[in-house]
């Protein structure tokens, strides 16, 4: 009885999905879920989104993966801190400190954190499309090596740091190190 009541729940959300949104999946209706695929799908997640922020997270978890993952895509991260003693914020102060996580406290800063994205995206429109992706593969606060960036955009190196010599010139990019960073203020 209470698996049939679910059932129809679900088709009915399914409905209401296909007609205002998507249904995505790496696999077909029907395929059983299993633990290990919350992981793939907190792939799909991260790349659907436009940026990630996790409020509460222990050193290993599903939202600690899907962070992997959009920081691996060059998406905006941000982490809501907790207390230093609580196992449930270890995995923000992680992101924080190894994932370069931006600290956010409250819904506008979380929502300054998508717009950088959406206002990026759309102020380079009309700009060249690798320059869009390495700028999305960028981060402002830590110094990335041309063949991480390279990895992050799916350019080539050589185009890469071509890229980043024009963006050198206009001020968007600095060199860091071993590595490059956006500037600070650079859209």
């Amino acid at each position: 009885m209470w698996t049939a009541h679910i059932r129809r729940g679900i088709r009915a959300c399914s409905r209401e999905i296909a007609v205002k949104g998507a249904v995505v999946s790496e696999v077909p209706c029907g395929t059983a879920p299993t633990k290990w695929r919350f992981l793939s799908r907190n792939r799909l997640i991260a790349a659907l989104g436009q940026a990630t922020v996790v409020v509460e997270a222990g050193w290993r978890s599903g939202s600690i993966n899907t962070a992997g993952h959009a920081a691996s895509l060059g998406r905006p991260l941000g982490a809501v801190p907790g207390p230093v003693t609580s196992a449930t914020s270890s995995g923000c102060h992680r992101l924080l400190r190894d994932y370069d996580a931006r600290c956010v406290t409250t819904t506008a800063e979380i929502r300054e954190l998508w717009e950088t994205t959406v206002g990026m995206t759309q102020g380079d429109a009309a700009a060249d499309p690798e320059q869009v992706r390495l700028r999305d593969a960028l981060s402002t606060r830590t110094a990335v090596p041309a063949q991480e960036l390279a990895r992050r955009s799916g350019l080539s190196v050589t185009r890469v740091e071509a890229l980043l010599g024009l963006l050198e010139l206009e001020g968007a990019v600095a060199r860091s190190g071993a590595g490059w960073r956006r500037s600070a203020g650079a859209a």
